[in-house]
């Protein structure tokens, strides 16, 4: 197929020519286009000999369409529809707020935080429509950086300079142990105690990329693995390793949860000051950069129960 170059055709040009069409005359067609007779004629004819086609019959007392003139004036009706139409969906677009937000969530915050997230978002953004995903750290910022998500509740900081991060809360660590575990006597615990226990059920750990594997081991101190440790697929399952007793960890403060059948299983103790900071990551690039600073600020009004607001130096 022949490249036909378009850069001849104007939106202009269709508009004068629909114009003429619609008033049988171009003297008129050139008051309503806000143009002198002369310059809308000339385009006009530039027009024809553009595409080739006398598109008038031109006379002192009458104007109009040729055959072809008719054919090819309709299809610039259509034209100037989609674009009006074009114009219209851009002044009428739908914020960042509203319409479809794709919003990644990792893997360790979303089954605690976004159930009270959901009816926030349903009562304040009432025209949102949410297309959530949940993975780890690396993949949800790979899907954000190939522009497959909108937005990523991630634990700050997030490195990388085609992103921006803005805090939304701290959400403090708690230490959970077997009720056998000599640890659980323990009214008040430290980073300490925990980097100095040398006990065989000792710290449990979340599979390498998991963030929250990482942060467990800053607080405690970046103590060694054990050789052949057993590590944990999901938050849930490490519950699970820790209330069948084969070792402690850190839990995020929203894991804690609903988890009323566990008092039996396991004993619970404040780790202060440790705590990780939630926060959204969107990309650099994206022009709608300070409404989702704008979205952070108001989730950061509506801290989850048990978390506390980000401290700023």
């Amino acid at each position: 197929m022949t490249y036909i170059p378009l850069s001849g055709l104007s939106l202009r040009d269709i508009e004068y020519v629909v114009a003429v069409d619609d008033l049988r005359n171009f003297s008129r067609a050139a008051e309503r286009c806000g143009v002198s007779q002369a310059g809308l004629s000339e385009q006009v004819r530039k027009l024809e000999m553009l595409l080739d086609v006398t598109l008038f019959e031109r006379s002192r007392r009458h104007v109009a369409p040729t055959p072809d003139g008719s054919r090819l004036i309709a299809m610039g009706r259509e034209v100037l529809a989609s674009a009006r139409a074009m114009i219209e969906a851009a002044r009428a677009r739908t914020g960042p707020l509203e319409g479809l937000l794709r919003i990644g969530v990792i893997a360790t915050l979303g089954p605690y935080y976004v159930p009270s997230l959901l009816p926030l978002l349903r009562r304040s953004y009432p025209e949102l429509r949410l297309q959530l995903t949940e993975s780890l750290t690396a993949q949800m910022l790979g899907k954000l950086r190939q522009n497959e998500l909108d937005l990523v509740f991630a634990a700050l900081p997030v490195v990388g300079e085609s992103f921006e991060t803005a805090p939304l809360f701290e959400e403090p660590f708690v230490a959970v142990f077997p009720r056998n575990h000599s640890l659980a006597t323990q009214e008040h615990m430290t980073m300490e105690d925990l980097a100095s226990n040398t006990e065989e059920n000792g710290l449990l750990l979340l599979e390498d990329g998991h963030c929250l594997r990482d942060q467990a081991l800053a607080v405690c101190g970046m103590m060694p693995l054990r050789d052949q440790q057993r590590l944990a697929t999901s938050l849930e399952m490490l519950w699970h390793m820790i209330g069948a007793g084969e070792g402690y960890s850190l839990i995020p403060q929203l894991a804690l949860k609903n988890r009323a059948e566990w008092e039996e299983l396991v004993v619970t103790r404040p780790m202060k000051p440790s705590s990780r900071q939630i926060g959204l990551v969107w990309r650099s690039s994206d022009p709608r950069g300070p409404a989702f600073r704008d979205f952070a600020r108001f989730l950061a009004q509506e801290i989850p129960e048990g978390c506390l607001p980000v401290t700023t130096p």
